[in-house]
């Protein structure tokens, strides 16, 4: 296990649910990109309990982290992320920001901690970790 890594949208999401600490590195980091995409959850939900419960999330993740941005480093490795995917046959749109995690992830040499691992295949040189999806509550 890696000491750092970055965690991704759907790991950030659901760890309050992790029930295993040591899936996770020990230094667990989040991203601007997450970030952005967690900003979004309050401002689509449905309903005011739910637009309450994204809002406190947000808010608790912009506390628990500083996140890493999407710098000059990360743009250059983002091209080498799209040009994995493109010759994976996937589309780079689809996944964009999943390929701005990757990015900032090369871009830092860590790997990257999702419930998701599908997301990341076929971007060449990142490290994955799968995280085991917790129980339902």
């Amino acid at each position: 296990m890696s000491t750092r890594g970055i965690l991704d949208t759907s790991t950030v999401i659901r760890l309050r649910r992790l029930q295993d600490a040591r899936a996770l590195p020990a230094e667990p980091l989040m991203t601007t990109v997450t970030l952005a995409e967690l900003s979004v959850g309050p401002l689509v939900a449905d309903d005011e309990q739910e637009r309450a419960a994204r809002q406190a999330h947000l808010q608790q993740a912009e506390a628990d982290f500083e996140p890493l941005p999407f710098d000059a480093a990360a743009a250059r490795a983002f091209g080498q992320v799209a040009a994995s995917l493109r010759q994976a046959g996937r589309k780079t749109a689809a996944r964009a920001y999943d390929a701005m995690i990757a990015a900032i992830a090369l871009a830092n040499d860590l790997p990257v901690y999702t419930f998701n691992p599908a997301d990341f295949v076929g971007i060449e040189g990142l490290e994955v970790v799968a995280v085991r999806e917790p129980p339902a509550p």
